[in-house]
């Protein structure tokens, strides 16, 4: 009697992990990774749930209201956002997501959303010295261009710059920001929209002058749910037709604009486990003077 109690409590355990996630009753967990203003990213004067703010925090609020849930923000690496979905860790992951065929085949994804002017490009930055001088995909040939992990960035260095570039992969875009700076690379791939904020805190850095071709399909954001979560994606999906048809993405987009340039406004990295770290301090990479 035990053995047959036991083999239906393994079917059942394991029945449940094949359910899509779904949203409880009373709570709604999002993943994102706040390194990414002016979607996701930190207010320092703030502490706990409050501190996460954004365009994507205040959709993921938004969607949270429409449910009736209460919204729980699950800080994390990008990489570590997009596994907590697929295990079902967590209902969704709003991080500034484009469309890839990669994320379609393992993801349910949302209908596009928009969030506002000059946030559908795909560019590169470099050091303020090279600034403007390398505007065709060829110019980075034998350069070493970054771009943060499992990122539209890091695909599309793979796919349109050509053979000879060395692509370097980030866990998280303020080391590799830092790598940069230091001179450890020579350009870092980012979305349009972050890299705003990325130039408008570091003086030293500049547009290189190339932007990436993308597909009509890549230059609005989404969000992501388990594989099979289809009830709750139509679900968010009207919830975003409400909030396109309430002109809320103009609001949310200024209001996370003017919040990006304020002194507490911080672009943290997270770990797979949640836990905030620090750039890594990359040591300048050696000039041929000091290597002689």
């Amino acid at each position: 009697m035990k053995k047959i109690l036991a083999f239906v409590m393994a079917v059942m355990m394991l029945a449940a992990l094949a359910v899509p996630a779904m949203a409880s009753e009373d709570v709604l967990t999002v993943a994102l990774s706040p390194d990414f203003a002016p979607l996701e990213f930190v207010d320092t004067s703030k502490s706990g749930q409050d501190q996460y703010v954004g365009f994507d925090v205040s959709l993921a609020k938004f969607i949270a209201q429409e449910m009736g849930n209460e919204l729980v923000i699950k800080p994390m690496s990008f990489d570590a956002c997009q596994a907590a979905v697929q295990t079902g860790a967590v209902d969704m992951s709003i991080s500034g997501y484009h469309y890839t065929e990669e994320r379609a085949a393992n993801f349910n994804l949302s209908d596009n959303y928009y969030t506002g002017d000059g946030a559908t490009g795909q560019v590169i930055i470099t050091l303020k010295e090279h600034e403007g001088e390398w505007t065709t995909a060829e110019d980075f040939a034998d350069l070493t261009v970054g771009a943060q992990s499992a990122s539209l960035q890091l695909q599309l260095c793979q796919t349109k710059l050509p053979e000879g570039v060395n692509i370097k992969q980030f866990s998280d875009i303020g080391t590799a920001v830092e790598a940069l700076r230091n001179g450890n690379i020579d350009a870092l791939a980012l979305a349009e929209e972050n890299s705003v904020a990325v130039l408008a805190n570091n003086d030293a850095l500049a547009l290189t002058g190339f932007m990436f071709e993308i597909d009509e399909s890549q230059e609005a954001n989404l969000l992501i749910m388990q594989k099979g979560a289809d009830e709750l994606t139509e679900q968010v999906n009207a919830i975003l037709a409400k909030a396109l048809e309430e002109g809320l993405y103009e609001q949310w987009a200024a209001e996370a604009n003017e919040l990006a340039g304020v002194e507490t406004a911080e672009d943290v990295s997270y770990d797979d486990e949640g836990n905030a770290i620090v750039p890594e301090e990359e040591a300048p990479a050696e000039t041929e003077e000091a290597a002689e």
